[in-house]
């Protein structure tokens, strides 16, 4: 077996952990909530039979053989990774709902360590916008705060060049495997950036593009960040997704104004009349982050229940509650949620208090119904019934 970087988790659990999140079927969520049930990746392969069919039938659990393969090239490219739990993951990622549980990263880990703003925007940005980008960028690294980023065209490239040109602070989260470049144009700054900042991504070695891996990649680039900030977007775009993501995730939103005459700025305009911060350079930026780090620094981190259990040595989820008394079986909460659910969204946190059962059970229940096709998610941490 090929060595791995996060020696504090043990090689058959890192392994584990590669192989489940590499699986067809399993997402960041259901990986969490199957670490819960089982108490760790190992254990959920070796039980892999135990499991409902629901669960099973929908998965194709990725070969040996190939995760072999990409520890190899891991490896190989000088590259790391970087578990869920383990040493070195981002406090701020861990706390969102669904945070990755694998990471490969190529460049300085030690940025992961600084406080982290989001620059995106545009694709196809003005020159202003550009100029914009890159001079906020280049103040905020020069405030030792890390930029991060997309990779994409246009303000994404701007703000992770201001940053190089400031100690190197950037850090770009991609939608493609570590070894690949997408836009293509911007393969001399990922080189840049693999060398002196940082590249991250949850896809595996050889992944291209695809249409939903870019959503999926911008809660990444939220998750890392204590605020991002919108320089130019039109109504319908991706960066309008990065800023609903981080308010989910309770970031701060800020965003630059505009000309409502140029489609580019009527995103950014409509956050700012939705409540996001208006901002015009890099000092109003910091003015809005500072207090946050303060804050910060002053509150133990949260983690959800998949977190510790992901973490090296945790204990066994519980049976039984605080007075010794058995905590209801996941088998009869399925039953017992159908009947407290309805097609309005219900906050999880809700159902564990009338179902008196632990977090672990339910969310373990909640994934059957899923995997069913009975449930649906919303933000906030809320879910309600599919009805046919």
């Amino acid at each position: 077996m090929a060595t791995m970087s996060n020696l504090s988790i043990a090689p058959a659990e890192a392994f584990a952990r590669l192989r489940l999140c590499r699986s067809d079927g399993i997402g960041p969520r259901a990986f969490g909530r199957l670490v819960l049930r089982m108490g760790s990746a190992a254990a959920v392969l070796e039980r892999w039979h135990e499991l409902p069919p629901v669960v099973t039938s929908q998965v194709r659990l990725a070969k040996p053989d190939a995760i072999e393969r990409e520890l190899q090239e891991t490896e190989r490219t000088g590259a790391r990774l970087l578990f869920l739990g383990g040493p070195g993951y981002p406090e701020a990622l861990a706390s969102i709902h669904d945070p990755p549980p694998v990471l490969t990263m190529l460049g300085d880990p030690g940025l992961l360590e600084h406080p982290a703003v989001a620059i995106v925007g545009s694709r196809h940005a003005s020159g202003n916008g550009r100029t914009l980008a890159r001079s906020i960028a280049h103040g905020l690294a020069s405030s030792l705060f890390t930029v991060v980023s997309g990779l994409a065209r246009g303000i994404d490239t701007a703000g992770h060049e201001g940053a190089l040109d400031q100690e190197h602070r950037t850090i770009a989260v991609i939608a493609t495997g570590i070894d690949q470049v997408y836009p293509e144009q911007n393969a001399g700054l990922s080189a840049r950036i693999g060398e002196t900042g940082l590249l991250l991504t949850e896809r595996p070695f050889g992944a291209e593009p695809r249409a939903q891996a870019f959503p999926a990649r911008n809660r990444i680039i939220a998750g890392l960040s204590l605020g991002v900030l919108v320089v130019e977007a039109a109504l319908r775009s991706g960066s309008l997704v990065t800023a609903r993501l981080a308010l989910e995730q309770g970031r701060e939103v800020m965003a630059v104004p505009g000309s409502p005459l140029d489609e580019r700025h009527r995103g950014t305009n409509q956050l700012i009349k939705d409540g996001a911060v208006l901002v015009e350079d890099a000092e109003d930026v910091r003015r809005v982050l500072e207090p946050l780090l303060l804050r910060q620094a002053h509150r133990p981190p949260r983690r959800s229940p998949a977190v510790e259990a992901a973490r090296p040595g945790a204990p066994p989820v519980p049976s039984a509650g605080p007075d010794g008394t058995a905590i209801a079986e996941p088998d009869g909460l399925v039953a017992r949620i159908v009947g407290l659910l309805g097609p309005d969204p219900l906050a999880v946190d809700d159902l564990v208090r009338q179902c008196q059962a632990t977090t672990a059970h339910i969310h373990e229940a909640l994934l059957e119904l899923e995997l069913e096709g009975r449930l649906e998610r919303h933000g906030g941490n809320r879910v309600s019934l599919l009805f046919a």
